[in-house]
C-alpha cells in the first residue's frame, strides 16, 4: 500500500509503500528525485523519463521525493548524472557519512520521519533553492513553449537547456513533456474523459495524449488508469 503526505520540507512529500507482491507499483516519470530507505539502507532515484519498474525487491519502502530542481543541491551531484537511476548513497558521499545517517533513520521512530529530519538537516547546511527552478517548472506546467519560458525568463535557450539538465536531469522539452502527463493523468483519474483530457492537458487530440501515454508510461491510458476510454 502507498501512503503519502506533505513534507516539512517545502515542496517535498513523504511517502511510504509496502508492495503486495515482489515487481509491482510502476513509478511514472514526474520530474522528481527521491531519497529513499530499504532494508536499512539508503539509495537516490534520479529522475525518470520513462516508467520505472521495480525489480524483484520486496518488503516496506520510505521516501521523500524532492520538488523537482531541488535535490541536486542537497545531494551535490547534477541531476542528469543520476538520470534514470537507482544508487545507493555510498556512491555519492563517503560511507561513514552515510553509515551514520542510515543509523539515524534505522533508530527513528520511523524511517519515512528519519528520512524527513535527514532532509531537513541537509536542507539547513546547503544553499537555498534557486527561485529561477520554481518558475522554469511552474511557466512549463502551464503550457508555455520552450521558447516563451526562455523569453520570459530573460534565459537563453542554451542557458535553458544547461540549468534544466543540472537541476532537473533532463532538457525543458522532455520536463515539459513529463509535466504534461501528470496533467493528464490527474485529469484523467478525476474521471474526466480521455479527449476531454488531451484538450485540457495540452495535447493536439486523444491519439497525442496515447501516444506519449505509452512512450513514457509504459502502458495504455485505460490500463494505467484501470479502465477503459
Amino acid at each position: 500500500m502507498y501512503v503519502e503526505r506533505a513534507a516539512r520540507l517545502p515542496g517535498a512529500v513523504v511517502w511510504t509503500n509496502t508492495p503486495s507482491r515482489a515487481g509491482v507499483g510502476r513509478v511514472l516519470p514526474d520530474g522528481c528525485m527521491d531519497l529513499l530507505w530499504h532494508d536499512g539502507r539508503l539509495l537516490v532515484a534520479g529522475p525518470d523519463t520513462r516508467a520505472h519498474v521495480p525489480d524483484g525487491t520486496t518488503g516496506p519502502w520510505s521516501g521523500i521525493r524532492f520538488y523537482p530542481g531541488t535535490a541536486p543541491a542537497l545531494l551535490g551531484v547534477p541531476a542528469h548524472e543520476l538520470r534514470d537511476r537507482r544508487v545507493e548513497l555510498t556512491d555519492l558521499w563517503p560511507a561513514a557519512r552515510v553509515r551514520r545517517l542510515a543509523d539515524r533513520v534505522n533508530t527513528a521512530p520511523d524511517p519515512a520521519s528519519g528520512l524527513e529530519e535527514l532532509a531537513l538537516r541537509e536542507a539547513a547546511g546547503a544553499e537555498p533553492p534557486d527561485p529561477l527552478l520554481r518558475q522554469i517548472v511552474a511557466a512549463l506546467d502551464a503550457g508555455r513553449t520552450v521558447a516563451a519560458t526562455a523569453d520570459e525568463l530573460g534565459l537563453g535557450a542554451r542557458r535553458l537547456h544547461r540549468r534544466s539538465l543540472s537541476a532537473f536531469g533532463y532538457g525543458p522539452k522532455t520536463l515539459a513533456r513529463i509535466l504534461r502527463l501528470n496533467r493528464a493523468l490527474a485529469l484523467a483519474g478525476r474521471g474526466v474523459p480521455f479527449a476531454e483530457t488531451a484538450t485540457r492537458a495540452g495535447y493536439a487530440d486523444q491519439a497525442h495524449l496515447a501516444r506519449e501515454v505509452r512512450e513514457l508510461a509504459g502502458l495504455p491510458l485505460g490500463e494505467l488508469l484501470g479502465r477503459g476510454g
